[in-house]
């Protein structure tokens, strides 16, 4: 699909980080402030709001924030912080998704010949399920930050980054040879919530608790969208069925399959590019199948196996 500039929402898209960014940061506060139960509540509504931030920062990714090359560089430089991470990060990473997507490189449902069932639950439950596939985005762009040279080094790329399914990534923001930017995006990150700390008198209680409720919804979603479907590169996602509030959060993020079968598309045209004929599961029957049933040993390429009921 070629995407026209009259097809990107510019304008809106600037409007919903106008209203995003505010809601999180009273959110936050909430959090930091208000008794046990507006924390609760001041979390959850997080987990949501700041997804839709991550949507914009993955409509710039794609060059569809808008159509205007600078626009869309700077608002995707302002929404990194909000995951947090490094806009020219998470374009090279998320580009290597759309390369390895349901390859050997890039398979959390499934274990391959040779690995360990145990332990590749271990990723898949811990990572994708528990939220702590999300801890490793700011924690890597600390070590970034703070020692750049260990994660340069062949130490880390063969150790903890291969021991946690990251060394493609890991490999590509290395060989990108854009180091000085990815430093300054890392700076910038670290100071946006350090401001926020100052200037909305957070405690680290409430800014945690945020975060992991983020990173449970954000974690869970990266991979359920993709659990279960066929094994091929663009074909190899889901169509989920959720709330339309939900969908329309997450700026149609749920139309996983539209996006990687068009990935030029914005996020506006997704829903009309969704095929009725594909199978469309619920995000919640994909969720609970992986709780149950765990990792499987993992089919060849090419073969669409049916989601196994939760």
């Amino acid at each position: 699909m070629n995407t026209s500039a009259q097809n990107i929402p510019t304008r809106l898209n600037i409007l919903i980080f106008c209203l995003t960014l505010p809601a999180t940061w009273g959110l936050l506060w909430m959090a930091s402030h208000l008794p046990l139960g507006w924390m609760l509540l001041a979390a959850w509504l997080f987990a949501l709001i700041n997804n839709t931030a991550f949507s914009l920062m993955h409509e710039a990714v794609h060059g569809v924030f808008s159509a205007n090359r600078r626009i869309n560089e700077i608002f995707g430089t302002l929404c990194a912080p909000t995951l947090p991470t490094s806009f020219t990060v998470q374009r090279i990473a998320h580009a290597g998704h759309h390369r390895r997507n349901r390859t050997d490189r890039e398979l959390f449902d499934y274990y391959l010949p040779g690995q360990s069932k145990r332990g590749r639950d271990l990723i898949l439950y811990g990572g994708n399920l528990l939220g702590l596939y999300w801890f490793f985005i700011p924690l890597n762009a600390l070590i970034y930050l703070c020692l750049p040279w260990l994660f340069r080094s062949r130490r880390f790329i063969e150790g903890p980054a291969r021991w946690l399914s990251f060394e493609p990534f890991v490999r590509d923001i290395v060989a990108s040879r854009q180091s000085s930017r990815i430093w300054l995006e890392c700076l910038w990150a670290l100071l946006y919530h350090v401001a926020l700390f100052w200037l909305l008198g957070l405690n680290w209680q409430g800014w945690l608790l945020c975060y992991w409720a983020f990173a449970l919804h954000w974690s869970s979603l990266q991979y359920v969208d993709h659990a279960w479907s066929v094994r091929d590169v663009v074909n190899g996602a889901w169509n989920l069925k959720v709330l339309r509030l939900s969908r329309l959060l997450a700026l149609n993020y749920h139309c996983h399959l539209a996006h990687h079968q068009h990935p030029q598309a914005p996020w506006t045209e997704l829903p009309r590019l969704v095929d009725p004929a594909r199978p469309q599961p619920t995000f919640w029957a994909i969720y609970f199948s992986l709780w149950r049933h765990g990792t499987r040993p993992a089919p060849p390429m090419g073969q669409e196996p049916s989601p196994p009921a939760a």
